[in-house]
């Protein structure tokens, strides 16, 4: 006996309903969040499946793939679909045109949706809680990055409009001189005061080369002419940028103390040396593309289909006489940029690498399309180390191109 449960979740609850092999509804509930939920959907589906269960197959489908919810799910046996929001309301548009929709509407859509289509759906991947525990520590370190480069455009912004000379005096706005150094003196006024004996003292903190060359440009980008706004609005401004200084500051003390954790929670699990092997990857973009892409090994049932989640691989839309191959759109972002960086990183530490970078900018391709293809290679060799449980060698992921070197060379 198989019995489907649609799940359509939210914050404090769960509406679901429960439906047979032939489509028949037998149950629908509103359930609250938590394990007295857990404990009522256990008790709903038993009902249906009554003494004889123990051979029964509960197929649940579920709009996300990771809490505890959906942890709870799996433990206790159920095979669990987690759905793309944008495949249920496809899926929703063949029942109707209408455009109604309630949260009752989508867990019977759901459930009808892992009765009729869960052959064309993938169950939740088996992964370790190692690499979950990776994922959520190199997501934290990535989100806080992209939250520092985020104020850090804020304050250049704010410095644009009253203090121009700053941003002539500090390449690096994020740099542990510049905020010490900003922090001092958000304002031309005070700027002009800072001595000779405090700035080089902030560099030496910072650990700068060439103090006093540097010393020397900053006094005279801080001191040099330029346009001034009115006192009362200069005050304010400063006021703003001394917060978005503090905001900064701390931001790198958490990047700099997460970089930390990553690279211990990278470096305990069994696949971190393959991944550490391949040209160009460190502990923190190994640990953020191992997170992405997991560990469970019957993920990925050859290297296209590691590719085409990668969003790596090109798609093709046919119909008639027209064909067009590009680039795929919807992707995991945190993934991507991940492969990305790698693809460029691995120019400097894979000959082989270089060599097809080059060829395919010489057929006049641009940069970042070059860096795709480039990635889509490189996810295929890393997926046959894996495979292979073997480290990355450079002669065997390129032996297919002429004029390489033909002994391994380490990344």
């Amino acid at each position: 006996m198989r019995l489907f449960v649609g799940d359509d979740w939210a914050e404090g609850h769960h509406d679901v309903e429960v439906m047979d092999e032939q489509g028949k509804v037998l149950a629908r509930r509103r359930l609250p969040e938590g394990v007295a939920g857990m404990a009522q959907l256990h008790e709903l589906t038993g009902r249906y499946l009554g003494e004889d269960g123990g051979d029964a197959q509960v197929a649940a489908g579920i709009e996300t793939d990771r809490g505890p919810w959906v942890a709870a799910l799996v433990a206790a046996g159920y095979v669990v679909y987690p759905v793309n929001p944008l495949q249920a309301s496809r899926y929703r548009e063949r029942h109707g045109v209408s455009g109604a929709k309630s949260d009752q509407g989508d867990s019977h859509m759901l459930a009808d949706m892992v009765r009729t289509d869960s052959h064309q759906l993938r169950p939740a991947a088996g992964d370790s809680a190692e690499v979950e525990a990776i994922k959520v520590v190199a997501r934290a370190h990535k989100t806080l990055i992209w939250e520092r480069t985020r104020q850090v455009q804020r304050l250049r912004a704010q410095l644009r409009e009253y203090f121009p000379a700053a941003l002539e005096a500090f390449e690096d706005l994020d740099a542990p001189d510049a905020l010490e150094l900003l922090g001092k003196a958000p304002d031309p006024a005070r700027a002009v005061r800072l001595t000779r004996a405090q700035v080089s003292a902030a560099l030496k903190r910072a650990r700068r080369h060439h103090i006093a060359d540097k010393t020397t440009a900053i006094i005279a980008a801080l001191r040099g002419e330029q346009l001034a706004q009115p006192p009362a609005l200069t005050a304010a401004y400063a006021a703003a940028a001394r917060a978005l200084i503090a905001v900064i500051t701390t931001l790198n003390e958490q990047v700099k103390a997460l970089e930390g954790q990553v690279g211990e929670y990278f470096g305990q699990h069994p696949d971190a040396e393959i991944y550490r092997s391949q040209p160009g990857m460190g502990a923190i973009l190994g640990a953020r593309v191992l997170g992405e892409f997991g560990d469970d090994p019957h993920r990925y049932t050859d290297a296209k289909a590691r590719k085409n989640y990668a969003s790596t691989s090109p798609i093709t839309r046919a119909s008639g006489k027209k064909k067009v191959v590009a680039a795929r759109f919807i992707h995991n972002d945190r993934l991507i940029d991940a492969l990305m960086s790698w693809a460029f990183s691995a120019l400097n530490a894979s000959p082989g690498a270089r060599a097809f970078y080059d060829e395919q900018r010489a057929k006049g391709l641009e940069h970042n399309d070059t860096l795709r293809r480039l990635a889509n290679r490189l996810v295929g060799i890393l997926h046959g180390c894996l495979k292979t449980r073997t480290p990355y060698d450079e002669a065997t992921a390129w032996s297919h191109r002429e004029n390489l070197p033909q002994s391994g060379v380490a990344a």
